[in-house]
Formats: structure tokens, C-alpha cells, sequence
């Protein structure tokens, strides 16, 4: 038998048999032993927060402003972009859009609505990595997703023809 097989073994079955009380203090041990192996990557971190697919980076995201251009003939496209984020849904945070500049917006949504951003994100720069396309939205979502970024009855009336627009399906989001 390998050399450490028989202590991994015994440190598993011990976790998977403690109560649940003792998870918080087992979590906090297995942090600190990270932090102690990647200070480097923790120091780096300080500056922003990653949701859904934690192995997302800042590196080589392109504009927000360029991802019209690449969906050009397209229906949609695999990308990392980057952009300023204009509104989060004030709801519980399950879409927010981003700046394309030129007035124009994508709504970033999150994949298999696993994870959320912070309702106060707006302003904040993010980093989306994930499926960019063109979607036309129906009158009923436009009315809801208007309710969620906290609109009023009467604007949400004024809401009577489907609309198009930039679409992102995001596995893992960066904000700064």
C-alpha cells in the first residue's frame, strides 16, 4: 500500500462521520492550510470577487464594446469580456447588464441559475466568461425583468413590443 493512502482514508471517514457542528471549524483549518500554500494568489484576489466557475481570471477579456462586432454573422460565441456594469436585477441579484457603449447593453444572465452577484454591483467593473448571442425577448419577461430592476406599474405597462439584444450566459463572473 502506498505511502499517505491509509491517512487520507481515516482523515475522510473521520470527516464524514463528525457532526455538523464541526464543519465551520474543519473549513476554517483547510482555508488557513491553503492560504499558507497560495499567498500569492489570496494577495491577488483582494481586489475582486469571483461567482460561479471559480477558475474564471481577468486575463485576455475583451471589451464589452467588441463583442457586437464578433457576433457578426454568428449566432453566438464562446468569449471573456469585460465591461461596466449599468444595473443588477434589486430582486436577489440573478442577471445584471453590462455597457456596449453607443447606448446599447447585454444582459448577462448566470449559467443554470447556479449563482448570483451582489444587488449592488452596479458601477463596479466586471469580467464575464461565458456564451454571448442575439436574442428577441417577449413583452412578459420585458415586464418582469423591469419589476426586478425595480420599475414602477406604469413603466412596466408602457412595455408593449418584444425587444432585441445582447445576451450573455455566464459560467463564472469577476467583479472588481
Amino acid at each position: 500500500m502506498k505511502k499517505g493512502i491509509i491517512p487520507i482514508f481515516l482523515v475522510l471517514t473521520w470527516a464524514c462521520s463528525n457532526p455538523q457542528e464541526n464543519v465551520e471549524e474543519q473549513t476554517t483549518e483547510v482555508t488557513e492550510e491553503v492560504a499558507e500554500e497560495s499567498n500569492d494568489q489570496l494577495a491577488m484576489n483582494e481586489d475582486f470577487m469571483i461567482f460561479g466557475d471559480s477558475s474564471i481570471t481577468p486575463d485576455n477579456a475583451v471589451p464589452t464594446t467588441e463583442v457586437m462586432a464578433m457576433l457578426q454573422g454568428k449566432d453566438s460565441i464562446r468569449v471573456k469580456a469585460e465591461g461596466t456594469i449599468n444595473a443588477v436585477c434589486q430582486k436577489k441579484g440573478c442577471w445584471m447588464t453590462l455597457d456596449m457603449g453607443d447606448g446599447k447593453e447585454m444582459r448577462v444572465k448566470f449559467k443554470d441559475y447556479e449563482f448570483f452577484v451582489p444587488k449592488n454591483s452596479a458601477d463596479r467593473t466586471a469580467i464575464v466568461e461565458g456564451w454571448a448571442y442575439v436574442r428577441t425577448i417577449p413583452v412578459a419577461e420585458l415586464r418582469h425583468l423591469a419589476d426586478d430592476a425595480g420599475k414602477s406599474k406604469e413603466e412596466q405597462a408602457a412595455i408593449t413590443e418584444p425587444k432585441t439584444e445582447y445576451s450573455f450566459m455566464a459560467d463564472g463572473v469577476i467583479i472588481r
